[in-house]
């Protein structure tokens, strides 16, 4: 049985600054990002501060006037759709937290605390959003889908359950297994909703929630992107974790992701006039691919090597400059509301 890890001490300060071990190590928990164990993560905390954005900078008057214009069924599929999100960002802001109390070294603290700090602000988005669109008691009942909803219910057991593990029991692999499934839910439990949200905006509806959507799009690939960074640096350091035996985990859990990932999409997008189901299955089967190759593990679908989904390649499939699609160049332009303008559009 692994041994127990201890929330990380304040100040430590006969120990290194530099630490030991990312986790279950020994740091002062003085920062000092010039004598960091991974020197470049001092880049992808920059990137992370140059994405700051808040909810408010994004003008909705478009969409107050668009939702009510909206079928029925894309209403309800909208209202799911962003009880879902939030039910994913409220628990991930509390896991990213949770797991930097037990990190040694203090620059992996610091990243996980902006990480932390952007899942707040799409949860206040997610909120934020609703409030433009529809009234107090539509909001609420959309906020309690989350925890009533079967098929949403099915679809995040596995997820919560692996969350509450380093809840009650805090070793080092329950941690790494949590960062796996952190991964799958940055880099694939968002995208059948997001796509939901483009598909929107391609029909230029609903503008300002797709902006907001893409913002967060940006923030969660740049998680990703750390979080698989960690989770190899971790198992490089712990060798006695990384087996044959927890690699086939990963993949499991990977094709179990991914099937629950299908059964949703077509549960929540299935009437959806323009969006092809099989294109949507094989866009979940290439994001498994691509995030498993973050960790630096095989594709598990060899099928689905290149997006199927040509239309949101610009969305999704860039991981260095995701400042590419059309509502991002535009979005600083037009979309920023002040006390000058958009409620004067109402």
């Amino acid at each position: 049985m692994q041994q127990l890890l201890y929330k990380v001490k304040t100040l430590k300060p006969r120990n290194p600054n530099r630490a030991t071990h990312l986790f279950g190590g020994k740091a002062s928990g003085i920062l000092n990002w010039n004598d960091i164990k991974y020197p470049h993560w001092y880049k992808i905390y920059k990137r992370l501060l140059g994405n700051y954005w808040q909810s408010d900078e994004i003008n909705m008057s478009s969409d107050v006037k668009q939702f009510p214009t909206l079928s029925k069924r894309d209403r309800d599929t909208f209202l799911k759709i962003i009880s879902l999100l939030a039910t994913f960002d409220s628990s991930q802001t509390r896991t990213i937290l949770l797991t930097s109390l037990y990190a040694t070294d203090p620059s992996v603290q610091a990243i996980l605390a902006v990480i932390a700090q952007q899942e707040a602000v799409h949860n206040e988005s997610y909120s934020s959003i609703l409030s433009s669109i529809v009234p107090l008691n539509k909001q609420n009942e959309a906020f309690e889908i989350g925890r009533k909803d079967p098929i949403l219910l099915k679809r995040n057991q596995k997820l919560m359950e692996i969350y509450n593990q380093v809840v009650d029991t805090p070793t080092i692999e329950n941690i790494v297994r949590t960062l796996v499934y952190s991964t799958l839910l940055e880099g694939l439990f968002f995208y059948s909703g997001f796509a939901f949200f483009y598909h929107l905006a391609r029909r230029n509806k609903m503008i300002g929630t797709s902006t907001m959507i893409s913002y967060i799009n940006r923030d969660e690939l740049e998680h990703g992107r750390f979080i698989s960074e960690l989770i190899r640096a971790t198992l490089a350091e712990r060798t006695e974790l990384n087996t044959v035996e927890f690699v086939n985990w990963i993949y499991t859990s990977y094709q179990e992701a991914v099937d629950l990932e299908i059964e949703w999409s077509n549960y929540v997008l299935g009437h959806v006039t323009g969006i092809d189901l099989d294109e949507m299955a094989g866009f979940i089967k290439c994001r498994a691919n691509k995030m498993l190759r973050m960790m630096r593990l095989a594709e598990i679908y060899p099928a689905y090597t290149e997006n199927p989904m040509k239309w949101i390649r610009a969305y999704v499939d860039n991981f260095d400059d995701t400042k590419t699609d059309f509502f991002e160049q535009k979005s600083r332009t037009y979309t920023k509301v002040s006390s000058l303008n958009g409620f004067d559009e109402l």
